[in-house]
């Protein structure tokens, strides 16, 4: 491929970036202990990347969904900043973009200061964090900021990237697999982002 000045890179956060399963199931098991509604935390920890109010609506109510994030929310910093973990590759990924020159933005359907929260813990430092974005609904960030590639692990990011015309980079480390991210539309799947900087060199030329 011809070489690319000054990229900017898209990435998800959950399950992209950050594992983020052990502190998300802590704070379903609180908000279980507080609510006394049995959620099955590890089910929902198994699925993650829609947006926290569609796996809520699986628990409660419809008129008690509002009030049960909010809830939620205000649960997670004590909960489930801190059992979260870099995934394998994340910070050199950020890095190889920085080396190129290139700008890198963090896109997610959680909410913004809780993903701020995230990663400033693990020190990860993107340019920027734009969160409560969704499937096509992140290729506003993504254009706002002029991504050219994307990253993420569901086929929702996939579905995000192309929306807004960017490279749809995919890594097999969330609840979707290779095959199913390649059958969405993905342009790259790759195992982990481990494998990131071998394919971003490559992709500069």
């Amino acid at each position: 491929m011809t070489s690319r000045s000054a990229p900017t890179v898209g990435f998800d956060l959950d399950m992209t970036l950050i594992d983020s399963r052990p502190g998300i199931r802590a704070a379903y098991v609180a908000l279980t202990a507080e609510t006394g509604v049995p959620i099955d935390a590890d089910l929902a920890v198994s699925r993650l990347g829609p947006p926290l109010e569609h796996e809520i609506a699986e628990w409660f109510p419809a008129e008690q969904v509002v009030e049960m994030v909010a809830r939620y929310r205000a649960l997670y910093p004590s909960y489930a900043i801190e059992p979260s973990l870099p995934l394998p590759g994340a910070r050199d990924a950020i890095q190889a973009v920085r080396e190129a020159g290139g700008r890198t933005l963090v896109v997610t359907a959680k909410n913004e200061p809780h993903a701020k929260l995230h990663l400033a813990h693990l020190g990860i430092e993107p340019d920027a964090v734009i969160g409560g974005l969704w499937a096509e609904g992140k290729a506003e960030a993504l254009r706002a900021h002029g991504a050219g590639v994307y990253v993420g692990d569901h086929t929702g990011d996939v579905r995000g990237a192309r929306t807004a015309g960017a490279l749809s980079v995919a890594v097999a480390t969330g609840p979707c697999g290779a095959e199913e991210l390649r059958a969405a539309g993905a342009d790259v799947v790759l195992a982990d982002l481990t494998d990131f900087r071998p394919w971003w060199e490559g992709y500069r030329g």
